[in-house]
């Protein structure tokens, strides 16, 4: 997957690398006769190192054109690459459906890939001009939808707490107040309306780019399926498996901090007014005491890496632990009509 910083790519700028990839094979350490499930298939590059090292890997996207570029795979690698379309959020249990019930590895690279930045049909970019979908899975409402429908204040609370956008409030009043005039159905046109009520930032970052990755954010339930997708993995590892995760902003790295802080150490089992509770063991015990940053080299190839931020750990033999999503930082947005999981 790739950061979204707002920064125009240029035509080298190694927009369908993997991040981070040396350091993620470094972290899992894929071996011959391992199983490593890739949650987040995007353009396959963590896939083939995997599978390069000797690994079987279950390849999972929920985006039909990721789909097919996996299978379009096989015939190199034959049955030890085993293509899934879904939710990362249910990896164990489309591991298990593939008939791969534990796994050695599991690696997710969290958000948006390049293909669908770089696909102006798929309404991922304000770069491009194109319908506003923003849809992974190209299922379920739209971005359009929901800027056309959502009440102000709920938009308003949306952009607030899932991109951390300072005006929210004047960009949920703009937006309801364009539409009353004629739907909003571009991502030019929404991008041109947030930069008439939002001043440029002293980093040159879009005044669009918060509220793209908040509506982006809400479309594709990607935080509630980030928390689901760790709880699925420390169901599916065994004992000594190992977790990589690349994150590339600070939403998703604080879940993942909050997840691998609270399963790497022990903790109360039950509630604090019941001072003999059975203490929780440690799931996992940590690779990764700081998050793990690209190379300058990295960035300078492929300005997309910028924000990337890795974390690894190691499964231990301890039974996995029930997911609070609100208790690892995924934000609290308002549930409206037919947004349903």
């Amino acid at each position: 997957m790739a950061a979204w910083d707002g920064a125009p790519p240029s035509p080298d700028d190694g927009r369908h690398l993997p991040v981070m990839r040396d350091e993620v094979v470094e972290y899992l350490a894929p071996q011959a006769g391992d199983v490593v499930i890739d949650g987040t298939f995007g353009a396959g590059g963590y896939t083939t190192a995997f599978l390069e090292a000797g690994a079987t890997v279950v390849a999972i996207d929920r985006d039909p054109d990721a789909i097919a570029r996996a299978r379009q795979m096989t015939s190199a690698w034959g049955d030890r690459l085993i293509v899934a379309e879904g939710r990362f959020g249910e990896l164990d249990e489309l591991g298990q459906a593939a008939g791969v019930p534990e796994a050695d590895g599991v690696v997710l690279d969290i958000g948006v890939s390049s293909f669908q930045l770089d696909s102006p049909d798929r309404g991922f970019s304000f770069r491009h001009a194109g319908p506003l979908d923003m849809r992974m899975g190209r299922d379920g409402p739209s971005a359009a939808d929901l800027v056309n429908t959502a009440p102000e204040r709920a938009l308003a609370q949306i952009i607030a707490r899932l991109g951390e956008e300072r005006r929210a409030r004047a960009v949920a009043r703009a937006i309801v107040a364009e539409r009353a005039a004629a739907p909003i159905e571009t991502t030019d046109h929404l991008a041109s309306l947030i930069a008439r009520v939002v001043p440029q930032a002293a980093d040159h970052i879009h005044p669009a780019t918060r509220t793209f990755q908040a509506l982006r954010i809400y479309v594709n339930r990607e935080l509630d399926e980030l928390a689901a997708a760790l709880g699925a993995a420390e169901r599916v590892l065994r004992e000594a498996g190992r977790l990589v995760v690349v994150a590339f902003h600070s939403l998703e790295d604080r879940i993942v901090k909050r997840f691998l802080a609270d399963r790497s150490r022990v903790t109360p089992g039950g509630s604090r007014h019941l001072p003999e509770a059975d203490l929780a063991e440690a799931t996992f015990s940590l690779l990764t005491k700081r998050p793990v940053e690209p190379s300058v080299n990295e960035t300078r190839i492929n300005p997309r890496a910028r924000s990337a931020r890795l974390r690894a750990a190691v499964r231990t033999a301890a039974p996995a632990r029930p997911i609070d999503p609100r208790a690892l930082g995924v934000p609290n947005v308002p549930a409206l009509a037919g947004w349903e999981a």
